[in-house]
């Protein structure tokens, strides 16, 4: 079964369309099939085009690497009703 990726997991992924190498970054929006990356770490070769892309790339859920789990969402505390 797939490890299940969600808002603030690191994550590589593989070089694709002009990055000449692969990347790692933060997930900021989780797709059906896809999550929208935060490119963080990157070779210095890619830099115009990681710029370009405005330090964004949609990843296949199935080619993102885990690298480390984000921090578990905070639960709302539950507001007593007293009426």
């Amino acid at each position: 079964m797939a490890v299940e990726l969600k808002i603030g997991d690191y994550v590589a992924g593989k070089k694709f369309a002009s990055l000449e190498h692969d990347f790692e970054g933060e997930i900021e929006k989780v797709y059906e099939n896809s999550v929208l990356v935060l490119i963080q770490k990157f070779d210095k070769e890619d830099e115009p085009i990681v710029n370009e892309y405005n330090h964004r790339a949609v990843v296949r859920k199935d080619e993102a690497k885990l690298l480390k789990a984000g921090p578990e969402p905070e639960k709302a505390p539950e507001e007593d009703e007293e009426n």
